[in-house]
């Protein structure tokens, strides 16, 4: 019997801003940028989210629903660095560790009784050693399998932690929304919705065949979420098995549609800095490099060109990104630029003497160039050909699902379908002790 912790750090930019002015806390808070910007929201605090605001909302709406609102920049790199500090917490606790994103993690904790406890007590010892260390607060989900787990977590907001016992997780699952199974989007839950199924309970009663006629081979898969079972995409690896990037984008939105060839230009060669970086972080060599365009109109456009060796140096990213622009754009005014790094490899192609030569050069200078980022932050160094195309790094919590207004910290069971619980407890209270054994389920 696996036992997986889901962890999931509590509105973390905005937490992390919290440390750093103290004043925010308690106040409407949007991370993402200033209110008149483009931009989307990276982070609401809950006070925020009570009246509507969440990630991904544009700045401006997120302003007309909540006007009083504190709206932050935004500090990425301080956020890298603390999701780091959670790593290695994590670490400390399993070797199985697998970042999710850059405020989730999944952790195996199968077999670790003896030197953590139970389940629940481990998960305590967790929570606290994460508060002890950050200074940050999570919720932390405990089950079986990653699905349950995360849908756990989720459940648990904020600054709790769930245990679904074993053999539970039917039961767990059957009062909630379709929508709160990882994967259901907004399209699904309007096909699930048509055919009666509106709770994890309706979908788990369905036979599979109907599932897989009505729904293919995703309807088989979500037989088996609505058991609580690892089905289906993402869930289908072991936690830590399958790290690495399929590729690695990063793109920007101007605040003006501009027509500016060097303006253009420079952003994308501060793009191709940023793929390259993320290149060298995994250890990767790129063969494909795409260029996405969306003008005004929001048309968007992508293009691709395939190098005849794999690469991870700034210059030849940037390079083949201008190409490709140089090549396609219409000169109409350009809302998004972006660039792609895909077809990844984990070591780089033969070379040429001359071009091994070369390569070797910018290896070292660009890998000075990632020290300094690393000790004075990523505006220390640039390309030239960047710097007029600089722009404020934008990151974004992982995607959740709909949000509620923080609870006080209590001890509650989360009801089932046929009566039965699966103990809750928000840190703070006497139950939440590392060490005290949980309640058994009602029955």
């Amino acid at each position: 019997m696996k036992t997986i912790f889901h962890l999931d750090m509590d509105a973390f930019f905005v937490s992390v801003e919290e440390l750093f002015d103290p004043s925010l806390k308690g106040k409407p808070v949007v991370v993402g940028g200033r209110p008149d910007q483009r931009g989307v929201v990276s982070a609401a605090s809950y006070a925020a989210r009570q009246f509507g605001v969440h990630s991904a909302m544009p700045l401006r709406t997120a302003y007309k629903h909540c006007p009083q609102a504190v709206f932050v920049e935004g500090h990425p790199t301080r956020y890298r660095d603390y999701s780091h500090k959670v790593h290695q917490v994590l670490q400390s606790f399993s070797p199985v560790v697998e970042m999710a994103s850059i405020d989730e993690a999944y952790l195996d904790l199968t077999g670790s009784e003896r030197l953590h406890g139970p389940p629940f007590q481990a998960a305590h010892k967790l929570h606290a050693a994460i508060k002890a260390q950050t200074g940050l607060n999570c919720s932390i989900g405990v089950a079986t399998s990653r699905l349950v787990a995360k849908i756990g977590s989720d459940q648990a907001k904020p600054n709790g932690i769930i245990w679904i016992i074993p053999g539970m997780e039917s039961r767990f699952l059957a009062p909630l929304d379709v929508r709160r199974v990882p994967g259901i989007g907004k399209v699904m839950e309007k096909n699930l919705h048509a055919v009666g199924i509106r709770k994890v309970g309706d979908l788990a009663r369905l036979e599979e065949s109907f599932l897989e006629q009505r729904f293919g081979k995703w309807g088989l898969a979500l037989a088996g979420k609505a058991k609580g079972l690892d089905a289906g995409g993402w869930f289908d690896s072991e936690i830590g098995g399958d790290e690495d990037p399929k590729s690695i984008s990063h793109e920007h939105t101007f605040d003006q549609d501009t027509a500016d060839r060097d303006q253009l230009q420079s952003t994308l060669a501060h793009l191709s800095e940023m793929v390259g970086r993320r290149l060298r972080e995994h250890n990767l060599w790129a063969r494909t490099v795409q260029l996405k365009l969306r003008y005004t109109d929001f048309s968007t456009f992508t293009r691709a060109h395939t190098l005849a060796e794999a690469t991870q140096l700034d210059t030849v990213l940037m390079a083949e990104s201008r190409l490709l622009f140089q090549r396609n754009w219409t000169r109409k005014p350009v809302r998004l630029v972006g660039v792609q790094a895909s077809a990844l490899e984990a070591a780089p192609g033969q070379m040429n003497l001359l071009d091994q030569a070369t390569h070797e050069r910018w290896t070292k200078a660009l890998s000075a160039a990632d020290k300094l980022r690393d000790r004075f932050g990523e505006s220390a160094v640039s390309l030239a050909a960047g710097m007029r195309g600089r722009f404020r790094e934008r990151v974004h919590e992982s995607a959740k699902g709909a949000v509620r207004a923080p609870k006080r910290a209590r001890n509650t069971r989360v009801n089932a379908a046929d009566g039965s619980s699966v103990l809750r407890v928000s840190t703070g209270s006497p139950m939440g002790l590392p060490g005290k054994k949980p309640s058994a389920p009602d029955k």
